[in-house]
């Protein structure tokens, strides 16, 4: 008779505490990345409109007004959150993030999710590692890949160094204003990375390349549109309204 593993130790903790959005000792901070010359591109609409109603936080950019014509990664978004504290991930363990989202679009173009949308990122900024949902309202879509975050030193592992795979889940019923309940679950030991939205399974990835040690979380407002001839194109009164619920971590290992 074989005896059954030991279960692997759980943790699990809520990161909201939006009601301190704006106050210093807030769990998040206006996303960020220092410049070559020594200033720094903030992610952030300066006529956003920030409302934190029964736990949830909202923001509206209406219009999109930020760009960048020379860095797309620093163009996409237009206004975002960085969670201040990395979430570690178990050595050869797993962890889950839990959140809702929901977005309005406002003069997007019809079913173009990349027009403009409202993120949900884990990032790692040491190996430049993004797992994400996007969502548009009429269309929600995954994001798995490493990319060149300013700072960030990539590893020269798998098949390709940078990359970045969009997969926009045709399936999933969604319309303007309708709050879905996503959930990504990264498994350090068995190199996978799975996606739920609304309690099914809509993405998967089973060979991971790395070894990801922690994520920081973003909440973000953004665009995708390529930089054309040097000139940033992202902006074309457009305009987004978002809201995230807490998000829920669980770490097993």
């Amino acid at each position: 008779m074989t005896s059954d593993p030991a279960p692997r130790p759980t943790a699990e903790l809520v990161a909201g505490g939006y009601h301190r959005i704006l106050e210093p000792d807030s769990p998040w901070t206006i996303g960020s990345f220092a410049l070559p010359n020594g200033g720094a591109w903030e992610y952030r609409e300066p006529n956003a409109v920030v409302i934190v109603r029964n736990g949830w936080l909202q923001v509206a950019a209406v219009p999109f007004t930020r760009s960048n014509d020379r860095v797309q990664i620093l163009d996409n978004a237009k206004h975002m959150y960085f969670s201040k504290q990395r979430f570690e991930v178990p050595p050869g363990g797993r962890i889950t993030f839990e959140i809702q989202v929901s977005a309005r679009t406002v003069a997007t173009q019809p079913g173009n999710l990349y027009d403009g949308y409202v993120s949900w990122n884990l990032l790692d900024f040491t190996t430049g590692w993004a797992l994400d949902f996007f969502t548009s309202g009429d269309t929600v879509g995954t994001v798995y890949g490493r990319l060149p975050f300013p700072g960030t030193a990539i590893p020269e592992t798998g098949e390709a160094r940078a990359f970045c795979i969009f997969r926009e889940i045709r399936d999933l019923p969604a319309s303007q204003g309708q709050a879905h309940a996503y959930r990504i679950t990264y498994d350090q030991g068995a190199d996978t990375v799975e996606f739920e939205a609304d309690g099914r399974v809509v993405d998967r990835y089973d060979h991971v390349p790395d070894k990801i040690g922690g994520f920081t979380a973003a909440l973000g407002l953004m665009a995708e549109i390529d930089i054309a001839d040097g000139k940033s194109v992202s902006c074309h009164g457009q305009g987004v309204i978002g809201r995230w619920s807490p998000m829920r971590v669980v770490t097993e290992g």
